[in-house]
């Protein structure tokens, strides 16, 4: 009887053990270096968007590897474990779009013992005045995919669905469609943007609040200035770019999981939000920062005008790599403004 009860506990646990990683608990294993790791810190999190945004930064000499626990396996992410600058960092690759972002900064938040987060990578230009190469730190974040759809006969001064009850808004703005065929209405109508609905931890949870616009970290931002108009390099191989790439503060950049590759939209969204770096996974790493009350920049470099029409034809596949070797640079160069290890800077 005894041998059949240990049998049977044996199973019952083994059981469980197979339950606990269905439900995507963290491993006993995993967890014990994730508290020897939290142990070293705080760290700076970074956040790169795919491969070839992330191997400039992981080949850069300022990036020294942790040699007693280089990286943790977890949820599908590599987290990497070293020094940038000499300051401790994680870094993590999210993925294409708004919900690998999310997912991604969200656990490296959650998992780890932070005091900022990094975000960094190239994007879609959409202000004609700035050229293929700089580097751009917008102030402002927005995610630029959030609709409500308005039914067709319905016009700007008309309720939305839902709005009453404080879900939806028509205070942000909305993009009108134009006729799509010859003869027929418009039966698209129009799309209004809207803010998020959010969960701060600062706040009472369930308790929901909305923002559209994201600020960076505003002692974040006064670093940044520091490396305003930094010559970066402009050519690949014998193909130069009219002139050496520079860093810019700008006010605002967009983010959707939407490739904008129309010059029509990028237009619409630089005369409407006066954005100017549009991709597909910032907003995301803002919003999830944002709401655990941690201090947060994004630095993109523009690949191309999105949509086209610049002087440079085939631009994003000729100076992608260019402008993801120009957001790791200045990327590192930020690192080495802020305060040495131990210290704190003030957030503001």
């Amino acid at each position: 009887m005894g041998y059949f009860l240990i049998g049977f506990l044996v199973v019952v646990l083994s059981v469980g053990n197979v339950i606990e990683e269905a439900n995507g608990e963290i491993p006993r294993i995993i967890l014990g270096k994730i508290e020897r790791i939290n142990q070293k810190g705080p760290y700076l999190g970074i956040v790169a968007p795919n491969n070839y945004e992330l191997n400039p930064l992981l080949g850069s000499k300022a990036y020294v590897p942790s040699s007693s626990l280089p990286f943790i396996d977890f949820a599908g992410r590599k987290f990497r474990f070293g020094k940038l600058s000499n300051q401790p960092v994680v870094i993590v690759m999210s993925g294409l779009g708004m919900v690998n972002a999310g997912i991604t900064t969200q656990l490296l938040v959650s998992l780890f013992r932070l005091k900022g987060v990094l975000h960094y990578g190239i994007a879609g230009n959409a202000d004609v005045n700035l050229e293929i190469g700089d580097v751009t730190i917008p102030q402002y974040w927005a995610h630029s995919g959030l609709w409500n759809w308005q039914r067709y006969g319905d016009g700007i001064d008309n309720e939305l669905a839902l709005e009453s009850g404080g879900d939806y808004t028509r205070e942000v703005g909305y993009l009108q469609f134009s006729k799509y065929s010859n003869r027929t209405d418009n039966l698209l109508n129009r799309v209004w943007y809207q803010p998020e609905e959010i969960f701060p931890v600062t706040g009472t949870p369930e308790e929901r609040q909305h923002v559209f616009w994201i600020p960076i970290d505003k002692s974040y931002l006064k670093l940044a200035r520091k490396l305003e108009d930094t010559k970066l390099p402009q050519c690949v191989n014998t193909t130069c770019l009219p002139r050496p790439p520079k860093v810019t503060i700008v006010k605002r950049g967009m983010s959707a999981s939407v490739f904008i590759d129309n010059a029509a939209y990028r237009t619409f969204l630089n005369s409407k939000f006066n954005a100017t770096a549009v991709e597909m996974e910032s907003a995301a790493v803002a919003l999830i920062s944002h709401q655990q009350n941690l201090p947060f920049i994004v630095i993109r470099a523009l690949s191309d005008l999105a949509g086209g029409g610049s002087d440079v034809s085939n631009e994003a596949s000729i100076f992608s790599s260019l402008a993801a070797e120009n957001s790791v640079e200045i990327l590192v160069k930020f690192v080495a403004l802020l305060p040495p290890h131990g210290s704190k800077i003030q957030s503001e």
